[in-house]
């Protein structure tokens, strides 16, 4: 774990999230199971699977070493998720080692504010590793109609406002991860614009069909979670009616998270379910998340719906 303890007396977390350490990438041996990220003031941990009493005190000494030299007058913040071994099943045990986390606790990205949560569950209302796209999506949203799909605490739907979007609909299925998008948009003084529908998206086509068509889509669904999305089975009936949502012209943000599966999966499944969608590019992921394996990095394609030709 020495290259953990390096990246932590390296360490210059800023005023925005980030992540400061990326085991999961492969590049460091011997730490593939641990994560280290910045939620502004609050250091927080995750190690895939147990830790010893050792590493947990080793770390713990290296942390407040750092915060006495970057903020000697304030004091360390720190909270430590184990999680069970990657699996569809991974239960975090989440304890506060020092200091307070705030109630609540909000963070900032690129000058947007998002509501958090480090101490319960094991995803925290902002994904770090989805920073360009967001990016993207506030680049490309100017006067768009938008459509968030799988949209948990609306991060999108902030950033598309943020970049001039007239109308964002975010749907998802869990009512709790909605109610804090919803606290997003006022954060960010959007107090209109938005719209959040809890409901399944598989037994809802038809309304959102209705409701559109789009100029720009996201699609960020978890990669397994039973009765919502499992990837292997879910993404092609997505891809299937994705054309139909989109308006000649328009894109989509696809966004697949499972290290398991490659990026030619979504390749193969967009030639056989949606051969009229063109790949533009990948984006790249943060720095921060720099991977050993493309394949098993997070992969965030931009298709896009050629335009109508014109009439002759």
């Amino acid at each position: 774990m020495q290259a953990l303890l390096d990246a932590i007396a390296r360490a210059t977390p800023g005023p925005d999230a980030q992540r400061l350490f990326h085991g999961r990438g492969g590049l460091f041996p011997g730490c593939e199971d641990w994560a280290l990220d910045w939620f502004a003031p609050v250091w927080l941990l995750t190690k895939f699977g147990e830790a010893t009493d050792e590493e947990t005190q080793r770390i713990a000494e290296a942390l407040a070493a750092r915060q006495a030299q970057l903020a000697p007058e304030l004091p360390l913040n720190w909270v430590f998720q184990r999680r069970q071994p990657d699996g569809p099943v991974s239960r975090p045990v989440t304890t506060l080692m020092a200091g307070t986390v705030p109630e609540p606790h909000t963070v900032t990205e690129d000058g947007a504010r998002y509501r958090v949560q480090v101490q319960r569950g094991q995803n925290h209302g902002l994904f770090l590793d989805m920073a360009e796209g967001r990016r993207w999506v506030r680049a490309h949203a100017q006067n768009a109609k938008v459509l968030n799909l799988f949209a948990y605490t609306c991060a999108f739907s902030v950033a598309a406002l943020q970049g001039g979007a007239r109308e964002v609909i975010n749907i998802d299925m869990a009512q709790g991860a909605l109610a804090t998008g919803q606290q997003n948009h006022p954060l960010n003084g959007f107090t209109s614009g938005a719209k959040f529908l809890a409901h399944d998206l598989f037994s809802s086509w038809g309304k959102v069909t209705r409701m559109g068509p789009y100029d720009l889509v996201v699609a960020d669904p978890p990669s397994y979670q039973k009765g919502s999305f499992v990837a292997n089975k879910d993404w092609p009936r997505l891809l299937r009616r994705l054309p139909d949502l989109l308006k000649p012209g328009g894109r989509a943000l696809l966004c697949l998270n499972a290290p398991e599966i490659p990026e030619a999966f979504l390749h193969e499944h967009l030639a056989a379910q949606a051969p009229e969608l063109l790949i533009e590019q990948r984006l790249p992921n943060p720095p921060a998340f720099a991977d050993a394996s493309p394949d098993r990095a997070l992969k965030v394609l931009v298709v896009r719906l050629p335009p109508l030709a014109p009439a002759q």
